[in-house]
This record gives C-alpha cells, structure tokens and sequence, in this order.
C-alpha cells in the first residue's frame, strides 16, 4: 500500500518502475513542458520562473483554459496574454505533444499510434469509433511487469512509468488529430478584465466530439503508477479543461488489490477488472497476479469498491480462450462468485486475439455464444465484444511497441541480413 513516506509500491516481476517518480520528463533544451500539469502546479512552475504570485495564479488559470480547453500549443496564439508575456513565456516553456513514430488505421476504422517520448521511450494508445461514441484507450506505461499468459503486451518488460504529461498527451494528440478543439477566436469576460491584453473578441464555440470515452486499458497495469494516472485523470475530468465526466472514463487493474479502494476514493471513475478465469489455477496461469491477490480477495475489493451500485457496475473483462477458460463449468463458476459477493457487475466476454509467438487459440463463437448465454441465464449482462483493429494490431491484448532498443551493430546486422536476403 502507499503511504505518503513511501509514495511507490513494489512491484512483482524482474523491473521495477524508476526510483524516484517525476512529473515532468527534463528537456535538452532547459525548458519546462506545462502538459499535464494542473493548475497549481502551473502556478508554481511561473512563480518559480520570477512572476508575483497573484499574476501567476491568474496566468495558470489562462494558460489552464488555452492548454486543455482549447489545445493551443503556441504562447502567440494565446491572446488575452499581452505580447511581451507571451515572448517571455515561449522562452521558459512549452506545450508538448507526444511525438508521432506511426500511425494506422484498421479497414474497421480503429486508429493506433505508436509514440515516443522526449527520452526516446516508445507507446501505443488506439482510438475506437463506434455510432454513439468514440474510446481512446491509453496507456500508463512504457511495457508492463505483470506477464499475463494471452497479452502481447504482457511479453514487454517494464521500461518506466508515464508521467501524467504523457497520459494527458494522447488526449491532446487524439483531440488534435480528430480536430476537436473548440473553434472561432476566444474572448469575453476573462479577456475584458486583465490590463494590457488584446481584444480579440468573438465567442467561441465547441463542435460535436468524437472522443467520447478513455479507457485506462493500453499498455501497463494504471495502479502500478497510481499517482501519475490520477493526477492525470484530474486534468482529464476537469470542467475548465478537457471536461470529460467521470462516467465516461473507466480504469481497468489487474487486480492490484490495496491501491483499488484509493482509485475509487481519490480519482472515483468506472472500474474494470481484468477476471480473465475463474479458478485458481488458471488465472495464476493467465494473470500471474493472482498468486499474489487471489480471486476472493479481489472479488471482495470490487464489492467495497466506493461507488459501485447497479448505475455504475463494475465491468469484468473475461478473454476467451479455447479449452483453457470457456467451458459451461466456468460460466456457471462465473455467475456463483459474482452471486456470492452481490456485485453490481457487467461481463465482457473478449474473443482472443492473436498475436505472434501465442500458444493460446480463440474460443469458437459457437462456444462463446454458449458462455454468454450461460451469465446471461444468471441474471448478469455478458455481452460479446466485437473485435477491433486486429488487422493493425490495436485489439485487447495486441499492443507492444518496440521499446527495447537495438544497438547500432544490430541494427548494421539486421540491414546486412536483409540485404543478404533480397539478393
């Protein structure tokens, strides 16, 4: 559990996140990026470049609105800021983006990205249209230590920790590649009480939103970098900034067993588990995990999870695996535990996707319709989930970008050998 003298958690498996925890990734060039930050920090990180502090409180809330609100990278564009402020601000600080190494799109219209930070370390976040919303799912962390069986992902080391600047950054980049940023120039009452300011003046207005919904479901398991993904998830859901609610962002753990509780108290979104099987032998096989939190005392922290009523259920993600957790016997096992514990619970039943190197093989729809059938009978909702972006490699369980990184010699070799090979 964290306390606040030991702020990060130990963390099973062969790395563990970088020692001490950073807010911000430092910069070649000395300046400071404000992405992520919230608005007090944003205070005093321009106090601390020499503004008085009631001139700072009042340029973190501009820089607030312009940041996140309205997704201005550039000081000259801000214009309720006076000129000069604007030139002195460009030279301490930046607004960032995560920076774009590839990007994809499935013949179904799922988009991925992979991108790389300012020191060099490469991830993935995948966005997802449907009819009636629009799920970006993101990542926490560059790789992942929990080593679960059916995850591409899970075949990664732990490289580090996102800061909160990288988790906000694939929302800013999704809202600038969607092209959902209010339009029109800003203006009103906020411009017409601060000296010295240009007039710029019509009101602007927010266009309809494709980017509905976030999912902490990308690479990394959130609770391991807990204080990172709430303080993210607070500039998120903020209603000055990016404003999205609460109900419609969803934090999916493993099972990290003591930090659950704090999720719901401190950043009280939807919560999702990853279940995946119902014995004990099995999900210590598939979400190695389990060894440490097993089933019961997970089951037991979803039911005192804060805010977990029949409106706001609490999603088990269940991937189908063929002849390892989809017989009628763990359904019916399935719809027992989530009886036993009275848990307001929706069943997400994912068909297996494949990725190279896996051993396991997907559940055939005959068997999982069956499955489905079976929680349903139960009283519990187990829809299908539709499987999106495998073509691109951006379905549940797909996402590993290439983080461990060659040397020149191999990379030399690797070129030679492909030379070799076309002749």
């Amino acid at each position: 559990m964290q306390t606040a003298a030991n702020p990060l958690m130990p963390i099973p498996g062969a790395i563990d996140p970088v020692p001490v925890p950073r807010a911000v990734t430092p910069r070649e060039d000395g300046r400071v990026d404000l992405l992520g930050l919230a608005r007090d920090q944003i205070r005093a990180v321009l106090e601390s470049a020499g503004l008085e502090p009631k001139q700072a409180k009042l340029r973190a809330k501009q820089l607030f609105h312009w940041l996140y609100h309205r997704g201005e990278t550039d000081f000259e564009k801000m214009t309720d800021l006076a000129k000069p402020l604007r030139g002195w601000m460009a030279e301490r600080f930046i607004v960032g983006r995560p920076q774009v190494v590839e990007a994809q799109v499935s013949s179904d219209g799922t988009r991925k990205w992979l991108l790389r930070s300012d020191d060099g370390q490469d991830y993935e976040m995948v966005f997802i249209p449907d009819a009636d919303r629009g799920t970006l799912c993101v990542s926490s962390q560059v790789g992942c230590t929990l080593n679960c069986r059916f995850c591409h992902t899970g075949t990664m080391r732990l490289v580090r920790n996102l800061t909160p600047g990288e988790i906000v950054g694939q929302v800013m980049l999704a809202r600038d590649a969607l092209g959902e940023w209010p339009k029109g120039n800003m203006g009103g009452s906020m411009a017409s009480t601060i000296e010295d300011e240009d007039d710029d003046a019509p009101q602007y207005t927010a266009d309809g939103r494709m980017l509905t919904n976030i999912v902490m479901m990308g690479m990394g398991e959130p609770l391991y970098n807990f204080d990172h993904v709430r303080d993210a998830l607070k500039v998120v859901m903020d209603g000055d900034g990016l404003a999205l609610s609460k109900r419609r962002v969803t934090l999916s753990t493993s099972g990290v067993v003591p930090m659950m509780a704090r999720a719901g108290e401190e950043i009280g979104v939807n919560l999702a588990v990853s279940l995946h099987a119902v014995t004990k032998d099995v999900r210590d096989e598939l979400v190695p995990l389990n060894r440490k939190y097993g089933i019961e005392e997970l089951l037991q922290a979803c039911a005192d999870y804060p805010g977990a009523n029949n409106a706001r259920r609490i999603t088990f993600e269940y991937v189908m695996i063929k002849n390892k957790n989809d017989s009628d016997a763990d359904a019916h096992e399935l719809v027992r535990l989530l009886r036993q514990f009275r848990l307001p619970a929706k069943v997400n039943l994912i068909p297996f996707n494949p990725w190279p190197g896996t051993d396991y093989e997907c559940s055939t729809p005959e068997r999982i319709r069956r499955f489905s059938d079976i929680v349903f009978e139960g009283g519990i909702s187990a829809p299908v989930r539709t499987p999106r972006g495998r073509d691109i490699m951006a379905a549940c369980g797909q996402l590993k970008s290439a983080s461990e990184k060659k040397s020149r010699a191999e990379l030399d070799r690797l070129a030679a050998e492909k030379q070799a090979a076309l002749g």
